[in-house]
This record gives structure tokens, sequence and C-alpha cells, in this order.
């Protein structure tokens, strides 16, 4: 682990992880919003092309300079696949963004789409991509460390901002308290259905996850006041996104630190 830790405080230099040059502005109160433009610059736009233009599909974050972090439901063998980073209105050509080509996806050799075990991938930019202020990576937290109940964490992507409604073209983000392993398996809530290595957060039948939110960072602000990936946006009710007592269930990273590391290294 320590290893690692001087590996990626090197590969950051003066951009370090988890410290926006523009710190978002985050309200504990209930209802996502806008997100301030780059406050997220981790956030990623995962993209496949399709007769030649290219499409939204799954969120990400950047954890490295060559790095992504994805979820494996989000990938399919038969699509070409970008990453489009330092955006905040995909329908934009902006100032600070950059679309590099995947050059590699590892998917956990574990991932099963029948249980949604094992919900994770990675991806290697065809190139490294160097930070800026509209660009640079999240931190990745401690190795089996337990968010504790109710912590603050926010969720951010593209994703529906309510069930069957349109594609935002602007980030939002949205406080989705953390939600303990204890409440989520209650049999009212999700029961067996979520393991010890998930994270669930929201619940509350007014915030969630949706759809082109897979994939996507759940944001913890640790005691530094870094910001740090804990989750990716994983599964939630078929029913409704914000259906209360079935909170969005996320890929707990704390449970994959060696798997995301020896991946990188090996690659």
């Amino acid at each position: 682990m320590m290893k690692f830790v001087v590996l990626a405080l090197m590969v950051v230099g003066a951009y370090g992880c988890g410290l926006p040059t523009f710190p978002p502005i985050v309200k504990r109160v209930v209802g996502g919003e806008d997100a301030r433009p780059h406050s997220w610059p981790w956030q990623i736009s995962l993209q496949y092309t399709s007769n030649s233009a290219w499409y939204h599909t799954c969120g990400g974050t950047l954890i490295a300079s060559q790095w992504v972090l994805t979820a494996a439901h989000c990938i399919s063998s038969s699509r070409t696949y970008r990453v489009a980073m330092g955006k905040h209105n995909l329908a934009e050509v902006e100032d600070g963004s950059v679309a590099i080509a995947a050059g590699k996806i590892v998917v956990h050799e574990k991932w099963s789409s029948f249980f949604i075990r094992n919900d994770i991938a990675l991806v290697k930019l065809a190139n490294p991509i160097t930070f800026s202020d509209t660009i640079s990576p999240a931190c990745l937290p401690a190795e089996g460390y337990i968010l504790p109940h109710n912590a603050p964490c926010y969720v951010t992507g593209w994703g529906r901002t309510k069930t069957g409604g349109p594609l935002p073209d602007i980030l939002q983000q949205a406080l989705l308290p953390v939600v303990d392993h204890a409440t989520c398996t209650k049999t009212d809530w999700w029961g067996s259905q979520v393991k010890e290595t998930m994270v669930c957060a929201g619940g509350d039948g007014i915030v969630s996850g949706c759809n082109g939110d897979s994939g996507g960072p759940l944001n913890c602000q640790n005691a530094d006041g870094a910001w740090e990936v804990h989750g990716i946006v994983s599964f939630g009710s078929g029913l409704s996104c914000n259906l209360a007592k079935k909170p969005t269930v996320f890929t707990r990273v704390t449970s994959y630190i060696t798997w995301i590391n020896s991946t990188i290294a090996s690659n």
C-alpha cells in the first residue's frame, strides 16, 4: 500500500488527488443540482461511438494519469470507447476538456452480470493525460475502510434527474448520505442482494443515482479535506430511481484496492 501511495504522489505532482482547483459548492440539503463547473475534475464521461458520433453511456473516475475507474456493467466487448475529461456541459465544446481513446479495458475477472457482483472495471487511456485545473484525479481511500452511517457523500454524473426523465447536459451533483450495511440489508430495504463489497447511499425516496450515472463516483471528503472515491454506481431499483428504502448501491472501492493496484501494476 505504501509503495502505491508514493507512486501516486509522484504522478499527481502539482495537482494533488482529491483537491480541485475549483472546490465544489456542497450543500447538506436534499435535492440534486447543477455542479459548479470543473469542481469534480476527476469525473469522466465514458462514451461509445455509433454512426461516427459519440454518446455518453456511463460515468467514471480518473484515479491516475492513465487510469479510470468505472463499473463492469458499463463495458461491452462490441463497442469502441473513449474517455471525455474536463467536461461540464456535454453538449458544448469546452476549453480545458479532452477526449482520449480507451487503450485497454480490464473488467474484474469475477464480474457476474446475473448476481451483480464485482461490478468494477479499469480503463487504461491510450495516452496519459496531463493534469490541469479542469482535469485531476480523485484519491483512493484506505483499503477496508467502512464509511459510517449518514456520512455526507455526493454522487455526481450526467444521469437522468428523475425516472424516465431526460439526460442532462450539465454535470449534476446530489447529497447521498451513506446507509450502513445493517440497515441496507434489512428485508424491507435491499435484503440479501447487498453484500459487504457494496455500499448503499440515499434511500429517502427523493434523491438517487439514475440511468446514465452508472460507473460514476460516490465522492466522500476525508479528514484532510481531500475527496476520495468510495463507490462506483452499480445498481438501483428497476421500479424507480427514487424509491424509498431502495438506496443507490455502489461497488465499495475499499474492497478492491488490492485488485486496483495489481491491475495497474501489471498493465
